[in-house]
């Protein structure tokens, strides 16, 4: 993985993991942290944080659509980002505002990547130019084992219903991601309470916080 773009300005957080580990209740109880010590916070998603975005949403998860061309996958969840990044992301950073995203990059790669056994590289490849390389300063990876995260859903979209061996790979793909590059993940057990993994992740946070401020008034 490539150094890559991080914003001069404002912060930009992302939660990733596989399916039914909390993401969304995560990224809600950090906003509202972020909120109480006065930070403006846009909350958003991918796929479906744009009007473009949500009609992409529609295409790639619902079960109706059926199969899909693993490149055409590729292609639209990369269309999603691109408008993403340059409408919302991107412009409320500017403003030095928090942005928290459930999703982005590391998620094509690992379920379009490894999850579909794609060529990793071409995968990256094309989500970095549609982002402009923009990465997070920080990465959540709220890690659960497949069979528990996938039992939480009652209905499963076009995703979910995937083999368990895709999940699987999906999973070990962002343990390698985060592996990696420890200064900007935080992978967590998802088996833990909410108020514990909601307090590491505030823990962590504020870290950066205070040190993207020193890094502004050096």
């Amino acid at each position: 993985m490539t150094a890559g773009v991080f914003s001069p300005t404002g912060l930009f957080v992302c939660f990733e993991g596989g399916e039914g580990g909390g993401k969304s209740t995560q990224s809600g109880l950090l906003r509202d942290w972020l909120e109480t010590e006065g930070h403006t916070v846009v909350l958003t998603r991918q796929p479906g944080g744009t009007t473009v975005g949500q009609r992409v949403r529609e295409i790639v998860l619902s079960p109706e659509t059926g199969e899909l061309s693993n490149r055409t996958e590729v292609l639209l969840y990369a269309a999603d980002k691109a408008e993403h990044v340059d409408t919302v992301v991107l412009p409320a950073l500017a403003r030095g505002e928090v942005v928290i995203t459930d999703r982005y990059v590391d998620s094509a790669l690992a379920y379009q990547g490894a999850g579909r056994t794609e060529a990793v590289a071409e995968v990256e490849q094309v989500n970095r130019w549609a982002t402009r390389d923009l990465r997070p300063h920080l990465t959540v990876v709220l890690d659960l084992e497949p069979q528990a995260g996938l039992g939480r859903f009652e209905e499963r979209d076009r995703i979910e219903g995937e083999s368990l061996e895709f999940h699987q790979r999906v999973r070990q793909a962002f343990l390698d991601m985060a592996a990696a590059d420890p200064e900007h993940y935080l992978v967590l057990d998802a088996r833990d309470t909410i108020e514990s993994i909601h307090g590491q992740i505030r823990s962590r946070v504020a870290s950066v916080l205070a040190l993207r401020a020193g890094q502004f008034s050096a």
